[in-house]
């Protein structure tokens, strides 16, 4: 192989040999783009690579995290080194980074995020502070529309982009808590309102990894870029500190008549009401929110999931749970192992393989009671569905 070639292929052998990258979606990813674009390349060693990365992506195992938040990536610095030799292929190696849009609810882009109030004027994102982001949703300050994470520097602000421009009363993004290292999604972030994108959408001025926004437009980046003011907060993970910046954000809108035009008043236009299918931002009483009894239902009320069924094996001997995934026609698929039924059931809700929402809540409970019956020492037989 020529030097480019040896050193992708090193990094990536290397990366294959440790278990949380073969779990985790920066190396699926990875492999998924180079699938998809080592074949543009008219190189001998291209088609030597691809044969060890469909070999890889055979090896990889039940997707567990997105992205864990490693200060040497090594998939994605594999990646730049080939990037960076064949410039054509940058905007290629980004095909497996979809994500479904529904127009019909808001945000219409799924992901790790809590909407406290529709028609609230700031937004928050705790770049890779996953607890930041609980602690403030817990805590609701006034003002406050919807907070979540933000690991990537490319399809995690695709769904900031989307989710903003998708609401006209948002005019403040906070950026705050630990930014992901080499992926610098917040610094990214900070670059695209400053500079843009340029002709191939790679955001300008950013040195995150694959700075390359793929499920947006160039319009849509525009209409971020107007429509909000960023609070840089980087670093920051006091809530009371973020508390008060997101109450003066949500005081500077409301003097401002924040508007869908982004000018936060200077125009002269009028407030607009924001209207959300399928999400009333309006706030209800206590006493008008009805109290539903729930119904007696049989254990046959969980419906087939087309996705298959599991067989849970708790073990005291090493304290782990054990699921087997069949198909209908009792095949093995696959064999999930953890130490605990939330590790389990996310692993199994991330990478779908529960498909009906009563199947899912009845996994949850029997992956309780096994988890349980390894702590309190009891015999666990799984409850039919």
């Amino acid at each position: 192989m020529n030097p480019t070639f040896s050193k992708v292929y090193s990094e990536l052998r290397d990366g294959m040999k440790l278990s949380r990258c073969r779990k985790c979606g920066c190396m699926k990813g990875t492999l998924e783009n180079l699938r998809a674009s080592l074949p543009l390349l008219r190189v001998r060693d291209a088609g030597e690579l691809l044969r060890h990365v469909n070999e890889w992506l055979g090896q990889l195992e039940p997707l567990e995290y997105p992205c864990l938040g490693c200060k040497y990536c090594i998939p994605p610095e594999a990646m730049t080194k080939l990037t960076a030799k064949y410039p054509a292929l940058a905007s290629a190696t980004l095909s497996g980074c979809g994500m479904t849009v529904n127009n019909d609810s808001w945000p219409p882009v799924e992901g790790e995020y809590t909407v406290l109030d529709a028609s609230a004027p700031v937004a928050v994102s705790t770049l890779s502070s996953v607890k930041l982001e609980e602690k403030l949703a817990r805590l609701r300050p006034e003002g406050l529309c919807i907070v979540g994470k933000t690991e990537t520097e490319n399809i995690g602000i695709d769904k900031i982009v989307k989710n903003v421009t998708s609401n006209p009363a948002i005019s403040s993004l906070i950026l705050a808590g630990k930014d992901t290292e080499g992926h610098q999604s917040g610094k990214t972030l900070l670059a695209l309102w400053e500079n843009g994108v340029d002709e191939n959408m790679r955001v300008i001025g950013s040195n995150g990894r694959r700075p390359i926004l793929r499920n947006v437009t160039r319009q849509d980046v525009e209409k971020f870029r107007t429509q909000i003011h960023i609070e840089d907060q980087i670093g920051c993970e006091n809530t009371r500190t973020l508390t008060r910046k997101i109450r003066e954000m949500s005081r500077k809108a409301a003097a401002a008549g924040a508007s869908s035009c982004g000018c936060h008043g200077d125009c002269g236009t009028q407030t607009v009401a924001v209207s959300m299918p399928a999400l009333s931002a309006a706030k209800v009483a206590s006493s008008e929110v009805p109290v539903v009894t729930a119904k007696k239902h049989r254990k046959s009320a969980v419906k087939l999931d087309s996705a298959g069924y599991f067989v849970i094996l708790p073990s005291g001997k090493d304290k782990s749970i054990l699921v087997e995934h069949y198909s209908y026609d009792n095949k093995l698929l696959r064999k999930i192992r953890g130490k605990s039924s939330r590790d389990i059931y996310f692993t199994i809700i991330n990478n779908k393989w529960v498909t009906e929402l009563s199947h899912a809540a009845y996994l949850g409970k029997e992956l309780a009671r096994a988890e349980l019956s390894i702590r309190e020492g009891f015999k666990f037989v799984q409850d039919g569905a």
